[in-house]
């Protein structure tokens, strides 16, 4: 597995590249373990703009996933870029009386989620998500967060 983490934000309340892989580790099927993808941590000004251009919403977000869509006769690794707002993740882990680091596993492994082709775009897709977030947690040790 290789991550490219890649900080764009003065925020220092981020996880280490080794909790990234860790969490990583876990949210990746074995047949996955040789996935290559960024991960970009930003301001609330980038994840605004991201949103705004690829989602059509003017506001921030605390995590953004964009799959990699290669053609079939390209055989590489790539999953693609998830990018997350450090001050968001935090703000919210205070407002959920989460630890820092619960709330950044979870939605690390969200978008990991989301590169693997899950999504939550009906009631029927969010449970399966949110069904497997729960259970790659409660590998870690953390409670089910919804």
């Amino acid at each position: 597995m290789n991550i490219d983490l890649q900080l764009a934000t003065e925020d220092k309340n981020i996880p280490t590249i080794e909790q990234f892989n860790s969490w990583a580790k876990t949210a990746l099927p074995e047949e996955k373990q040789d996935a290559e993808f960024t991960i970009r941590i930003v301001n609330e000004q980038e994840i605004t703009e991201l949103n705004k251009r690829y989602r059509n919403k003017d506001s921030a977000t605390n995590i953004l996933s964009f799959p990699v869509d290669l053609p079939d006769e390209i055989d590489l690794p790539l999953l693609g870029d998830i990018i997350i707002c450090a001050s968001i993740v935090n703000q919210e882990a205070q407002e959920q009386n989460k630890t820092s680091e619960e709330h950044w596993a979870h939605l690390t492994m969200h978008g990991i989620l989301h590169l693997l082709g899950y999504d939550h775009d009906n009631e029927q897709n969010a449970k399966e998500m949110e069904d497997r977030e729960i259970v790659l947690l409660a590998e870690l040790g953390i409670a089910n967060p919804y």
